[in-house]
C-alpha cells in the first residue's frame, strides 16, 4: 500500500496533506510514504523531519506519484498531476466539486476514485473527518486577527492616566463554526462583540459566548435551518428586513468580519456599497467569503482595498492557509481519520467499504465515472 504526497501546485496554497505525526501512524498501519521533496516546507516541516517520521522523499511529483495506491492532496489535482495518476489509485482531498464538472470529468477518465472531505456528512462518527470545521475554525481566528492589524486603535477598552480608550465594536456575520470562533477571538481581544446568523439555534450559541444576536425574529427566521445544520436560503422578503437591521448596525461598528456561505451556490451578499460607505472612515471589514464571490460589495479576491470613505475590506485568500502548521496538522489527521476507515487492519491492504456512508457521501468518480449523484447530467424533459 503505497501513499503519496505530492506538493500542492496551487499557487497560495501553503498547507500539506501530511505530517510526521500522521506518516507515523499511517506507517504502523502498513503503508509506505512518500513525500515529495519540499511539500512540507511552507507548513514548517522539512523533509528530514518526514524522513525520520519513516517517509521517503520523492524528487518531483512523477516519482512521487509513481505506482501510488492513495494520494492525499489538500487541493483538487491539476491537470499534469491527474495525467500522473494510477489507474484505480484513491485520491483523497479538498475537490471544490461545485463547478469544476470538467475536473470531475478529467478525475474519472483517469480511472481514479476520488473522494471530497468537504462532503463529509455531519454526523457524530465523522466529527473527526470534519476538514469544514477544522479550517473553518482556524480561519475564524485569523480574520480577527487580520482585522485587528489592519484597524488603526486598540481593540480592548484601556483606562490610562490620559483618558480612556474604548472598546472597539465588532460585528460578526454568520455564526457557524468560522464566525463562532471570530466571536471569541473578538472578546479574547476585549472586543464589545455582536453577531447574526439565519439559523435559530445560533443565537443560543452567540450568547453562550458572549455576544449579543442581531436578527429578525420572526417565523421564516424559526424554519431556517437544513436538517444538517446548514442555513438555508431565505426569502427575498426575509433578506430585505435582515439588511435593513444590519444596514443600521454596521454603521455603527468598528469591525466586520463575514462568513456566510451556501453549500453548492455562490456567497450571499450581506454588505452592499451602501452599508460600506455608511462605515467611519478607519473600519475594518473582513470577507472570509471572497473566494465564492464574497459576502461584501467592494471586496476583491487577493487583496486589501481603501474605499473612498476609508474603510478597508480584507479579501484574503486561502485564510486557513495563513496559519499553515497549525491548519496542515488538523487536517492530515482529518485525512488519516478517514483513510484509516479503508485500511483493513488485519491483512495491512486497502479494504474500501464501497457502501459505508462516509464513502458514499464524498466518492465523486470511480471506474471511470462520475457516480456522485449531485455532479450527475441533468435529464432533459420531454417536450410538450
Amino acid at each position: 500500500m503505497r501513499i503519496a504526497v505530492p506538493t500542492e501546485t496551487e499557487g497560495r496554497e501553503t498547507r500539506v496533506a501530511a505530517t510526521p505525526e500522521t506518516v507515523k501512524k499511517l506507517t504502523a498501519l502498513g503503508a509506505t510514504l512518500v513525500i515529495q521533496s519540499g511539500a512540507g516546507t511552507t507548513s514548517g516541516i522539512t523533509d528530514a523531519d518526514y524522513e525520520a517520521a519513516g517517509a521517503t522523499i520523492a524528487k518531483d511529483a512523477k516519482a512521487t506519484l509513481a505506482d501510488a495506491d492513495v494520494v492525499l492532496k489538500v487541493r483538487r489535482p491539476g491537470a499534469k498531476e491527474t495525467g500522473l495518476l494510477k489507474s484505480g489509485a484513491l485520491v483523497i482531498g479538498i475537490m471544490d466539486p461545485y463547478g469544476n464538472e470538467e475536473a470531475l470529468k478529467a478525475l474519472a477518465a483517469a480511472g481514479v476514485s476520488a473522494f471530497a472531505m468537504e462532503l463529509m456528512p455531519r454526523i457524530t462518527r465523522a466529527q473527526v473527518m470534519d476538514v469544514l470545521s477544522s479550517q473553518a475554525n482556524l480561519a475564524g481566528y485569523r480574520a480577527v486577527i487580520d482585522a485587528a492589524a489592519e484597524f488603526g486603535r486598540g481593540l480592548p477598552m484601556m483606562m490610562t492616566a490620559a483618558g480612556t480608550v474604548p472598546a472597539a465594536r465588532m460585528f460578526i456575520m454568520g455564526a457557524g463554526v468560522a464566525g463562532l470562533q471570530a466571536i471569541a477571538t473578538a472578546r479574547r481581544l476585549g472586543g464589545v462583540v455582536t453577531a447574526t446568523d439565519v439559523r435559530p439555534a445560533a443565537k443560543e450559541q452567540v450568547e453562550s459566548l458572549g455576544a449579543k444576536f442581531i436578527a429578525v425574529e420572526d417565523e421564516e427566521f424559526k424554519q431556517a435551518e437544513t436538517s444538517g445544520g446548514y442555513a438555508k436560503e431565505m426569502s427575498k422578503e426575509y433578506q430585505a428586513k435582515q439588511a435593513a437591521l444590519v444596514a443600521a448596525h454596521i454603521a455603527k461598528q468598528d469591525i466586520v468580519v463575514t462568513t456566510a456561505l451556501i453549500p453548492g451556490r455562490p456567497a450571499p451578499k450581506l454588505i452592499s456599497e451602501e452599508m460600506v460607505l455608511s462605515m467611519k472612515p478607519g473600519s475594518v471589514i473582513v470577507d472570509l467569503s471572497v473566494e465564492r464571490g464574497g459576502n461584501v460589495a467592494l471586496a476583491k479576491p487577493g487583496e486589501v482595498v481603501t474605499t473612498p470613505n476609508g474603510v478597508k475590506i480584507v479579501g484574503h485568500l486561502n485564510v486557513p492557509g495563513r496559519l499553515a502548521a497549525t491548519s496542515s496538522a488538523l487536517y492530515a489527521k482529518n485525512l488519516f481519520a478517514f483513510l484509516e476507515t479503508m485500511i483493513d487492519k488485519s491483512t495491512k491492504a486497502l479494504a474500501v467499504k464501497w457502501d459505508d456512508e462516509l464513502v458514499k457521501a464524498t466518492n465523486l468518480t470511480r471506474d471511470g465515472a462520475v457516480v456522485h449523484p449531485n455532479f450527475q447530467p441533468k435529464v432533459a424533459e420531454p417536450a410538450a
